[in-house]
């Protein structure tokens, strides 16, 4: 499976509802899970974003399509990061050495 790492802000929305962030969190976990994705890790953070996730998906469709169904229910905002993990950067630099 493929890693994404997502940088969440919450909207006003999702501010007002900062007491349901962990059952949000526990949503996001089964709407995940249909898709047939997972949920690594998710941390909350100061600084310029208020939650980092770490998710498993197939492919980048299924990772789009999990933001896509979070972003909708307007409690954040997402920006999506495919991340190469050490096995992963050594399969994609033996094909440049090819």
């Amino acid at each position: 499976m493929a890693t994404y790492i997502t940088l969440l802000n919450w909207t006003e929305q999702g501010v007002r509802a900062y007491k349901d962030t962990t059952k949000r969190t526990q949503d996001f976990v089964a709407a995940l899970d249909k898709l047939g994705a997972r949920l690594v890790d998710i941390y909350w953070t100061d600084g310029p974003y208020d939650l980092v996730c770490i998710v498993e998906a197939p492919d980048d469709e299924t990772a789009t399509a999990a933001s896509l169904q979070l972003s909708a229910l307007g409690n954040v905002r997402t920006t999506t990061l495919r991340a190469f993990g050490q096995e992963d950067m050594a399969r994609v630099i033996a094909k440049v050495a090819g």
